[in-house]
């Protein structure tokens, strides 16, 4: 069996002691839930796919993103549903 030779890892260890790999990551047309938000999030923070990669792969805006991810650095996984939007994205 041969595997691809790229530049990026093909896992991460995330800070709670979880391992992200490629394979973790939703497809490109998937129904956006909060654990799908947070492993894009992940997977670029973490080196797994390049910003530019995720904005192609997933159809996403600089805009959309940036707010995913300045969301779940502030407050974790709770500030990506839906339903939290007017309670964490305030001024």
């Amino acid at each position: 069996m041969f595997v691809k030779k790229t530049d990026t890892p093909r896992t991460a260890v995330l800070p709670d002691g979880s391992i992200l790999s490629i394979a973790d990551l939703p497809p490109a047309n998937t129904r956006w839930v909060a654990n799908r938000k947070l492993a894009v999030v992940n997977a670029v923070v973490h080196g797994l796919i390049t910003r530019e990669e995720a904005l192609r792969r997933y159809g996403l805006s600089d805009e959309e993103l940036d707010g995913w991810m300045t969301a779940a650095k502030k407050h974790g996984k709770r500030a990506l549903k839906v339903t939290s939007l007017q309670r964490f994205r305030q001024p």
